[in-house]
């Protein structure tokens, strides 16, 4: 799945104005061997490889609407992951976030579904998400 890299962020910051302060860059959401296995996917996009990968993690607000299951981290900015990002408002999209922009505007209240398991490649969740208004794990 083709796309240009950007500085992370799109969605959330718009749904804030723009007002998303950085966090501590350690944010420790996402194991370490998630981590390696999204690290391993951004390097394939990053060597321009053609390939629609499984997400590898679902992230989601407790006792919220948002999701986002994420398939890469970028290996020159381990902050910066993509995947299909839903904040809750009826328009799924594939974008960039940065994990330390989740922490801090979700603090506490954000959790790595340890439970999740993709079924499909990405592109299927994104038409999925996009048929329902909402990502359907």
């Amino acid at each position: 799945m083709p796309r240009n890299r950007k500085a992370g962020s799109t969605a959330l910051r718009k749904l804030l104005g723009g007002r998303v302060e950085s966090a501590n860059d350690d944010v420790n959401l996402i194991s370490s061997q998630l981590r390696a296995r999204l690290l391993a996917n951004g390097a394939r996009t990053a060597n321009d490889e053609d390939h629609d990968p499984y997400p590898v993690v679902r992230l989601f607000v407790v006792d919220g609407p948002a999701s986002w299951l994420l398939t890469e981290l970028d290996p020159d900015d381990p902050d910066l992951a993509y995947g299909l990002c839903d904040l809750g408002l009826g328009t799924p999209t594939l974008d960039y976030v940065r994990l330390s922009d989740l922490a801090s505007v979700a603090g506490d209240q954000i959790r790595c579904d340890i439970d999740f398991a993709a079924r499909q490649p990405l592109s299927i969740y994104l038409r999925e998400a996009r048929d329902a208004g909402a990502i359907q794990p």
